[in-house]
């Protein structure tokens, strides 16, 4: 008979935060997508303050769009406001044998791949003002179906023909059905204005 795992514990709490503004909480879900099932809310607070943490530094969390975000806050006020978005249902915590975990919830999924298809959308633009002729796009193999469907539905949205070549040289390396959506928009733009 094995021996029973200890657990690590942990005791959430908001501090008496009754509300968090939406660009506060999709800043947190933001912060919390390198960590998802590989960390938990130490270190995610570590990367919203901008702490130069070895831990931080070593897993490259020092690159995250939102690190430093909460810098002028104490690191009990940035748990608290960690906390606030557990126990109101957008990050969730799951236990990996005896680490408390952090996972998104449906509902901050929800807000997370958005705001992250956004990111991505601006990046495309940064790339094309660069002037650069050749896109390396395997940084979007693999990502999540969703959020990447989600991202070629803005890019569509857009209607501007500017897109083809990032999405040519994405064709090339992706999976079968992801070409296939990309093909799709592709003759969307070719068709469109601008």
């Amino acid at each position: 008979m094995g021996r029973k795992v200890q657990r690590v514990r942990y005791t959430l709490d908001t501090k008496g935060l009754m509300h968090l503004p939406q660009e506060e909480i999709a800043a947190i879900l933001r912060g919390a997508d390198d960590l998802i099932r590989s960390g938990g809310r130490s270190l995610l607070v570590k990367v919203l303050k901008g702490s130069r943490a070895k831990k931080v530094l070593e897993l490259g969390l020092d690159k995250s769009p939102v690190y430093g975000y909460y810098a002028p806050l104490t690191m009990d006020q940035i748990l608290a406001r960690v906390d606030w978005t557990i126990v109101n249902g957008y990050l969730d915590i799951e236990y990996d044998y005896r680490l408390p975990l952090l996972c998104y919830t449906d509902r901050g999924w929800e807000i997370e791949r958005e705001t992250y298809a956004g990111e991505l959308l601006h990046e495309f633009d940064e790339m094309l003002e660069s002037g650069c002729e050749q896109f390396d796009m395997n940084y979007l193999k693999d990502r999540a179906r969703d959020m990447i469907l989600l991202l070629l539905d803005k890019v569509e949205a857009t209607r501007d023909k500017k897109y083809i070549p990032i999405l040519e040289a994405w064709a090339e390396i992706d999976y079968k059905k992801v070409r296939k959506r990309i093909r799709q928009v592709v003759d969307t733009l070719s068709q469109g204005a601008a």
